[in-house]
């Protein structure tokens, strides 16, 4: 997998010097590691997405393509966060989701960079940015939430 400015990735206005960044930075999670430990852990991808907010390009990811039953995890602590029974087709080039596994699966901040004013979405347990939610989605919630498929990883379970 290539690097993230080989893959095209859009690095958060200071990535994560920016105010969401420097906040998720300070808050305490169930599993801390130092941008070190992390870089051995994950790809370069997977470092620049989860722990530098980045953004991987649109209609790249091979978990858009996936239909089938099971649960998707964040890359860096292996959490659930979603369940493919909530994952719908929004046409907008990455993963999405109506929802999460559970309420407590991801944290939301505000996400004020770039020029816009958006809800950022984290892994609950490590704090890695997964992406953003939007309240643009289909019912029951009417939310979408709009995540980087290099920032999960896919488990088939039984139907």
């Amino acid at each position: 997998m290539a690097s993230g400015a080989a893959a095209g990735f859009a690095l958060a206005a200071g990535s994560m010097l920016d105010a969401r960044g420097a906040r998720a930075a300070q808050m305490t999670f169930a599993v801390m590691h130092s941008d070190q430990e992390w870089k051995k852990m994950l790809t370069a991808d997977q470092f620049a997405i989860l722990r530098q907010a980045a953004t991987e390009r649109p209609f790249t990811s091979p978990l858009l393509e996936e239909h089938r039953h099971g649960v998707f995890s964040c890359a860096g602590c292996k959490q659930d966060a979603f369940s493919s029974t909530t994952k719908f087709e929004s046409h907008t080039g990455w993963p999405s989701f109506w929802a999460p596994i559970a309420k407590t699966a991801v944290a939301t901040l505000d996400d004020k960079s770039l020029g816009m004013d958006r809800t950022e979405v984290r892994c609950s347990r490590c704090g890695g940015h997964l992406g953003h939610v939007f309240d643009d989605g289909p019912k029951p919630t009417g939310l979408r939430y709009c995540m980087n498929g290099i920032a999960l990883t896919f488990r088939p379970t039984p139907a």
